[in-house]
């Protein structure tokens, strides 16, 4: 925890304390420190899988890979790398050294908490002193994993099943509504929204009937002019904030102009946010099969194959999809 203290100093240590706020806190909605104890399932297929690593027996960090404690787990809906720390996998410290962990918490983006006990979040409260304030904004705490959807895909999270009975177990001792909430009903689009909405409907909304939506033209465009030549532009993540201002002013029908964020990363974080928003994915949902077929294909079939699949896609998305593809060859000429 020490060395969280980056932003501090002996003399606006005061000054930040009463600046620093941790994600708000509903006392109501924490769930009890105690595990209650579920039934061991007979069926062996339901047991986890063992945990398996590329890593050797002699690598330094073969203990944590083989616990599976720390795993990657794709990206959030930001673009941003997902770390999945499953603390209920930790071995007693005298099985593994708990200090290896301390090497993944640098550059952290958010950090969500999930299913935060008493314990857990009083600790966090005493220890404000030592947490930067930078740092303090990033701790977020997620009571259920429904609300953790909000924020990332679970499917990709390969959670553990113990995980899952508890966020069962804790559901279940909520008191339920006499009356169920009734469901609201989906919001329409903004006059200009470009987020969120299919290719066929920019099309129809566009009153040229330009093929290619606005927000893949300007940031494309950007990208064509500025960044070509930088390494790994579409790796790096963009403060989330300004994400979505750069959002709303689009879905506002407001100009955009890249230059005054002085990030070059963006417009390429901005363009893979408007793919992942679509409602349906841009090689849609009935080639998906095709798609992860690809490479059972003959060697010798698979261009003309997907040349005729590429056929039955909509003609907005396969404008888009040539669009793109020419794009990408330009980044990695």
């Amino acid at each position: 925890l020490s060395e969280l203290q980056d932003d501090l100093t002996l003399d606006d240590t005061s000054e930040a304390l009463n600046q620093l706020k941790l994600a708000s806190i509903d006392e109501k909605n924490w769930p009890s420190d105690e595990m209650p104890d579920f039934p061991k399932s007979d069926d062996s297929k339901s047991s986890s899988p063992e945990p398996v690593t590329h890593l050797k027996w002699d690598d330094p960090y073969y203990d944590i890979a083989r616990h599976q404690i720390v795993e990657v787990a794709g990206d959030d809906k930001y673009g941003r790398k997902i770390i999945v720390f499953s603390a209920c996998r930790m071995p007693p410290s005298h099985q593994l050294d708990h200090s290896k962990l301390l090497g993944y918490k640098k550059n952290i983006k958010a950090l969500y908490i999930v299913h935060p006990t008493m314990f857990i979040k009083t600790l966090l409260i005493l220890f404000k002193p030592l947490i930067s304030f930078k740092f303090g904004q990033k701790i977020f705490y997620v009571n259920y994993l429904s609300e953790l959807s909000e924020h990332v895909k679970l499917e990709q999270l390969g959670i553990p099943r113990q995980v899952l009975k508890y966020d069962d177990f804790l559901k279940s001792t909520q008191k339920s509504p006499t009356t169920a909430p009734k469901p609201m009903p989906p919001r329409p689009p903004l006059p200009n929204q470009q987020f969120g909405v299919s290719l066929q409907h920019l099309q129809e909304k566009n009153p040229e009937q330009e093929p290619i939506p606005i927000v893949l033209r300007e940031t494309v465009a950007y990208l064509q002019a500025h960044a070509l030549t930088t390494e790994g532009i579409f790796r790096r993540s963009a403060n989330t904030q300004v994400v979505r201002e750069v959002q709303q002013k689009y879905n506002m029908g407001l100009p955009v102009d890249f230059d005054q964020y002085n990030e070059l990363h963006l417009p390429a974080v901005i363009l893979k946010t408007f793919l992942r928003e679509l409602p349906e994915p841009l090689l849609t949902f009935d080639l998906y099969p095709h798609v992860v077929g690809f490479l059972n294909i003959d060697e010798s079939q698979r261009v003309p194959e997907t040349l005729q699949v590429l056929q039955t896609l909509p003609e907005e998305n396969y404008q888009v999809l040539r669009f793109l593809t020419a794009f990408l060859v330009q980044i990695s000429a």
